[in-house]
């Protein structure tokens, strides 16, 4: 694909945005088919955009129990397909694998994570997560570790994808929220939601060797891609904070819109999706300020890039 896109869930609005990063604009609105997506996930080749169908309700609510990843053409904005996961099961988040370029996607209700081969659009395999509300995930870079934040009971699943097993339950907290890793896979950072602070997983030990004070209550969590610094958004806080990764100390705060959600780091620029303001604001990681805002959909909450 010649032209780079911005895609963003609309989960108030159950549509995706295709937006132009360059021309900070908003390009197309796709409706995603179903009821609520959160997630999203860009394909390799920047041809497809891959959406989880997670439900009407919150992680942990009552409400319905989606069960497709739905498939929508970015060129011709449209819904091409839709692959039933076998079960209610409440998809959310979506990652393509860094080697095997298959889809991994969380399943909240069923404690696994459902592979798809994007070619066949078929599932091909399933790992376990050993917890419930498997929310977000991470892989390693060398594609042989899966890490989940189960938000309700507060811990980080550690998994091996070769093995088809879960290595170690890592608690967390009463609660946590969101999940990123570092550039050299040394550490996996998430959420705490219980106390304000960021819980440092050392992946040679699958255990929680410090935590870094923030703010307020975080959530979306991202490095940047020099790996010098940790980017968590605060929505209630309406900011942004900066943990430099070698002193674990925050190192200034960025105010943005109501309620940022999540973080997508390219190249100097940070993209942070802002729930209760249809925006997406854009920080430029050389001076620490907004550089645009853009107009997306209501709820806007999960970023990821089609190139």
């Amino acid at each position: 694909m010649d032209k780079e896109f911005l895609l963003v869930v609309n989960k108030g609005d159950h549509t995706l945005s295709t937006v132009d990063p360059e021309k900070g604009r908003q390009l197309e609105v796709i409706p995603v088919g179903g009821i609520t997506a959160h997630e999203v996930a860009g394909s390799p080749d920047g041809r497809y955009a891959w959406v989880p169908i997670y439900g009407d309700s919150g992680v942990g609510m009552p409400g319905s129990d989606g069960r497709t990843v739905n498939v929508i053409d970015i060129a011709s904005a449209k819904l091409v397909a839709s692959i039933d996961l076998g079960e209610p099961s409440r998809p959310h988040c979506a990652v393509f694998g860094p080697n095997d370029r298959r889809l991994y996607v969380t399943c909240e209700v069923s404690n696994s994570i459902k592979i798809i081969d994007p070619t066949s659009r078929k599932i091909v395999d399933s790992l376990p997560t050993g917890a419930p509300e498997s929310h977000m995930m991470v892989i390693s870079s060398d594609g042989k570790r899966a890490y989940t934040s189960n938000v309700g009971v507060g811990t980080v699943s550690a998994i091996d994808i070769e093995q088809r097993k879960v290595i170690k339950i890592i608690p967390v907290s009463e609660m946590a929220q969101r999940i990123a890793i570092s550039n050299d896979d040394r550490w996996v950072f998430t959420s705490d939601q219980a106390e304000p602070d960021v819980a440092v997983i050392d992946t040679n030990l699958n255990s929680v060797s410090s935590r870094i004070p923030i703010e307020d209550y975080g959530f979306g969590l991202t490095p940047t891609g020099d790996g010098q610094y940790l980017l968590v958004a605060q929505p209630s806080a309406e900011s942004v904070s900066v943990i430099d990764l070698q002193s674990k100390k925050v190192l200034q705060v960025v105010e943005v819109p109501p309620e940022p959600q999540e973080i997508l780091v390219r190249e100097r620029f940070a993209y942070v999706s802002c729930d209760q303001n249809k925006q997406v604001v854009v920080i430029d990681l050389s001076n620490w300020k907004l550089a645009k805002s853009i107009d997306v959909g209501g709820g806007a909450d999960g970023l990821a890039w089609a190139a």
